[in-house]
């Protein structure tokens, strides 16, 4: 089984909206996933959906594992923190930074994991976006904030000295997978400059405005990613 994360505009899209629904219970509260042949799809924030720091994280991933979902490709929505790195254009991290987001299924037991993401399916998905031709930089640091506020311009000063872009739920799912050892990847859709790179001042407006045209470059690669069975 292969398994596919996404925000809520994925739920709107035709690529899922025949796939089966399923319930499934989990030691964290019940979660829904769509199934199609050996793919899983989770509509990270649920239905009706949650704000970021109320995404039920371990049942999402729980339900992966108990469907034995062997690899996890996500798509996140970020803001960028570095001029070259332009809104409209995608990024594969290679690392990131959570220290003050602590995702974990072990709270009861000493047990610890060297956190990394997994090498050979940042690389296929690194080639995968570039054989597609969409805009993209494989190799970001992506730093994790809690939401769901977007962050102040003093926060963007601090933060765009240790990373490339912020958004709110990779790394949580990264290291939960991790601990499951669930090789995974992801996609980040650039949606917008942070709270005081550019001068103008940041909307929601222009934030929803450049998700909408990334959508076509998101559900293109799904496709061929689907297409090929994550191979």
């Amino acid at each position: 089984m292969n398994g596919i994360i996404g925000g809520t505009s994925l739920l709107k899209s035709s690529i899922f909206s025949k796939w089966k629904s399923e319930k499934i219970a989990t030691p964290y509260g019940d979660t829904l996933v769509k199934i199609k042949n050996n793919n899983v799809f989770i509509q990270r924030h649920g239905s009706p959906p949650v704000p970021p720091h109320k995404i039920n994280f371990k049942a999402n991933i729980w339900a992966l594992k108990y469907l034995n979902v062997q690899k996890v490709v996500s798509v996140n929505s970020v803001g960028s923190l570095k001029l070259k790195i332009h809104p409209g254009t995608f990024v594969i991290p290679s690392d990131f930074i959570s220290l003050w987001v602590a995702a974990s299924f072990y709270d009861k037991e000493m047990k610890f994991i060297v956190p990394e993401m997994d090498p050979g399916l940042f690389k296929y998905v690194s080639v995968l976006a570039k054989k597609l031709k969409m805009k993209v930089k494989s190799g970001v640091i992506y730093i994790q904030t809690i939401g769901p506020r977007l962050e102040t311009k003093a926060e963007i000063k601090l933060l765009k000295r240790y990373g490339d872009v912020v958004g709110m739920t990779m790394p949580s799912e990264a290291t939960l997978c991790m601990e499951y050892e669930i090789p995974y990847a992801s996609v980040c859709s650039v949606d917008n400059y942070c709270n005081g790179i550019l001068k103008e001042p940041l909307t929601i407006e222009e934030l929803d405005k450049n998700w909408k045209k990334n959508m076509q470059a998101i559900e293109t690669f799904l496709k061929a990613l689907l297409e090929r069975n994550f191979e």
